[in-house]
């Protein structure tokens, strides 16, 4: 796999916070990598390192073989979390004038601010200013200047922060065809569905160190438990009895259809089959499946949260 940046032993304190505890990792290029963590994790002051914004105290962050302070910002597109449009400009000065800070001319500025208007519909309101406009439109507007300059590395803190639900899915099409295109993202979140559903790798932090990093996949995978989801028709007493004390009971429900749905947990590291063959006399088996844990999941396991304290 290839990298666009590799960070080593990257720290950052401010007074007597640590916000970066010497970490180490990895943003593959081409690809939506997910910053995960609690507030306070030190997302936010990586992602401003990584944007030259701020200095490490320590470390380096080296972007294709070159350090990244040299970097031409005209590469990056930052996307803060606290956003920062001018209210009472209009909309296509504004969007010409950031896209000209990035390095294009005023006419390539002007030609990209139309094809983006109009590609979300927004064209009738170039002339108007920030202050009137709706608080989606706005994000909408920020999120133009902020990919216009087409950057090879695109950064967003808590990109659908104040997008409704048709508006925040408009946004994930169009990272998913920016990273068709080649663009790599790293995408900062609290929204682990999000996280799940664009991201390719991962990199989870937490009170300044680094905590896990790898694919979905591999994260996922790393923290099974041997739990199985079973759903089948038949008496709850004779499938525990069944259970004997290889297996737990973990939770269990009725279906809307009186079916019973149950998740189980070898306690032994037995195989799923064991159980099965026990239960095939007693009740009908719809369905056996291997339970996968969610990033939600893994998230809490991680930076130590029990799930009952956060339903």
């Amino acid at each position: 796999m290839k990298y666009l940046i590799r960070a080593s032993k990257v720290s950052k304190t401010y007074a007597d916070h640590v916000a970066l505890d010497r970490i180490s990792l990895k943003i593959p290029k081409g690809k939506i990598t997910g910053l995960l963590g609690p507030n306070g994790a030190g997302k936010t002051s990586l992602l401003r390192i990584l944007n030259g914004i701020i200095r490490p105290d320590e470390g380096k962050i080296i972007f294709e073989g070159e350090e990244l302070e040299g970097l031409n910002s005209r590469k990056i597109g930052y996307l803060p979390e606290e956003r920062g449009l001018y209210r009472k400009m209009k909309i296509q000065d504004q969007l010409v004038y950031l896209g000209q800070l990035k390095g294009l001319s005023k006419s390539e500025a002007t030609e990209k601010c139309t094809e983006w208007l109009d590609h979300f519909e927004l064209s009738g309101w170039k002339n108007r200013t920030i202050e009137e406009l709706s608080k989606g439109m706005a994000q909408k507007i920020q999120f133009i200047a902020t990919v216009l300059h087409e950057p090879q590395l695109l950064i967003l803190d808590e990109p659908f922060s104040g997008f409704d639900p048709i508006n925040t899915e408009i946004i994930k099409r169009e990272l998913l065809q920016m990273k068709k295109n080649g663009c790599t993202i790293i995408l900062s979140t609290h929204n682990m569905n999000s996280a799940e559903e664009l991201c390719d790798h991962v990199i989870l932090l937490n009170q300044g160190k680094k905590v896990l990093e790898g694919s979905i996949d591999e994260i996922k995978n790393k923290f099974k438990k041997n739990e199985f989801e079973i759903i089948f028709d038949g008496n709850m007493i004779s499938f525990t009895n069944a259970l004997w004390t290889a297996f737990e009971l973990i939770e269990h429900e009725t279906l809307e259809n009186k079916s019973i749905r149950v998740r189980v947990g070898a306690t032994q590291g037995q195989a799923i089959n064991e159980l099965v063959a026990v239960l095939l006399p007693t009740c009908k088996i719809w369905s056996v499946t291997e339970f996968i844990p969610s990033m939600h999941e893994v998230f809490l396991d991680s930076v130590g949260i029990k799930k009952e304290i956060t339903a």
